[in-house]
């Protein structure tokens, strides 16, 4: 109340309280810093009550959760209940399980609460082999605009269950109105079940990732009414150096096809004649992942270009930052202003789990991290590209990332550091908590 406006008896009863309390407390000393003391004490431990065990409220709290309060950091993907967390120039999509990160990653890509936030059609993928699995991800730019989920050859989980139930797939537009894809060899079980959800759809059946590549191929060559003339040749036994290609497949229409170290697959070259000699195919290793003889062999059906590297790590920065001026092929990202998908390297399932974030957002390559570290490769590549602004942060451009993977694999640190390295920075060096200084 305005003091101008109180009533005097008010105001002298005010001031006899504020004197009779000051001298209580002049006369009692130390007592009433005790008081105060005992008061906050009583406070924080009502407050730690309610924290950890409700104390009659609905908030509960897990031991994790706790520790996080408490300053410690996060241990287990127990700890935190929600599937992301966030930093400021950093997601990560918290699981390591794989039908769970799809689940998350659809999501997160399709929220579906607006008619242009649904797909039109959904990829479904077993987890058993990660060839077939990653081949299928072409299919999620075109037709589908839609996220690609992991199914089991016998059974539909759950969880993907649930997830195509929240999409509602719209139906993919040029490919006769089809919701669903089911690519891999599967039982007729699952079939079955993908049916009773009242899903029009598609089966592009095989278990050799060769034959279902080649298949995947023609299905997107019929339905588009073209075949690209650029693809990308991976080894099928090296995961680790095929699959930076996920990512550009599932924004872009290259598909992968596959050879190993004895040679090209029919499929593969039945795929490669189809193009009648005008192929142009980018090679994801080094002579050591696809030997010179294989390339050779290639070589008769049209142009080969090789993006080599000594090791994974290497490999995907290379692929990230490979640009082919004569078809435009590649992201070449080697300037600020781009968004990264990390995964822990070996990972494969997670790795081709991710790979929407190629498609919608911030187009995303795939990047490998250790589970405890930042490979030097990786720190020394995105530093190359930090965003340095002249006057002000808000000029931009800002780097930002997708990290997959639980606590338990990727420790937090790794986040924490990426964060870092995503900043942007002032040209003169000086922190975000200096001085700003503006032009006049």
């Amino acid at each position: 109340m305005n003091e101008a406006w109180m009533p005097a008896r008010q105001m002298n009863n005010r001031d006899t309280r504020q004197n009779r309390d000051s001298a209580m407390d002049a006369q009692n000393g130390s007592m009433g810093n005790r008081k105060y003391v005992m008061r906050a004490i009583c406070w924080g431990v009502l407050f730690s009550c309610l924290l950890l065990t409700g104390c009659g409220s609905t908030m509960t709290v897990s031991s994790g959760e706790a520790a996080f309060y408490a300053g410690e950091p996060l241990v287990s993907e127990q700890a935190v209940h929600s599937p992301w967390i966030a930093t400021k120039n950093m997601t990560r999509i918290n699981t390591d399980d794989h039908v769970k990160a799809a689940v998350t990653i659809s999501r997160t890509v399709w929220p579906g609460h607006i008619e242009e936030q649904r797909p039109n059609g959904v990829v479904l993928v077993p987890d058993e082999q990660w060839a077939t699995a990653m081949a299928a991800a072409d299919l999620i730019h075109f037709p589908n605009n839609g996220p690609l989920l992991y199914i089991k050859t016998d059974r539909l989980p759950e969880e993907t269950r649930a997830e195509l139930l929240r999409l509602k797939p719209k139906g993919a537009p040029d490919n006769k109105g089809v919701q669903v894809i089911v690519v891999g060899k599967v039982d007729g079980a699952v079939i079955n079940e993908v049916k009773k959800l009242g899903l029009k759809m598609d089966v592009i059946a095989g278990d050799k990732p060769a034959e279902v590549a080649a298949a995947i191929d023609d299905y997107y060559a019929r339905v588009s009414k073209e075949r690209p003339m650029s693809v990308i040749i991976v080894s099928s036994d090296e995961p680790a150096y095929a699959l930076p290609a996920v990512n550009w497949i599932a924004h872009m229409q290259e598909p992968v096809l596959y050879v190993n170290k004895q040679g090209i697959p029919q499929a593969t070259a039945d795929a490669l004649a189809k193009r009648r000699k005008k192929a142009v195919m980018y090679i994801l290793g080094s002579e050591n992942i696809i030997p010179r003889e294989v390339t050779d062999e290639l070589a008769v059906f049209g142009r080969v270009e090789r993006i080599a590297a000594a090791t994974p790590v290497e490999q995907a920065i290379a692929f990230a930052k490979y640009k082919d001026k004569k078809t435009g092929f590649g992201w070449g990202i080697t300037t600020p202003g781009h968004n990264f998908s990390f995964v822990k390297e070996g990972n494969e399932r997670l790795a081709i789990a991710q790979a929407p974030f190629a498609h919608l957002g911030k187009h995303a390559p795939l990047l490998w991290v250790q589970g405890d570290q930042v490979p030097m490769a990786v720190y020394d590549y995105v530093q190359s590209i930090r965003p340095y602004y002249e006057h002000s942060p808000v000029e931009g451009p800002y780097n930002a990332a997708w990290l997959t993977g639980a606590e338990m694999s990727v420790v937090p640190r790794i986040q924490s550091e990426l964060d870092a390295l995503l900043e942007i920075q002032a040209k003169s060096g000086a922190g975000h908590g200096s001085t700003h200084h503006h032009s006049s």
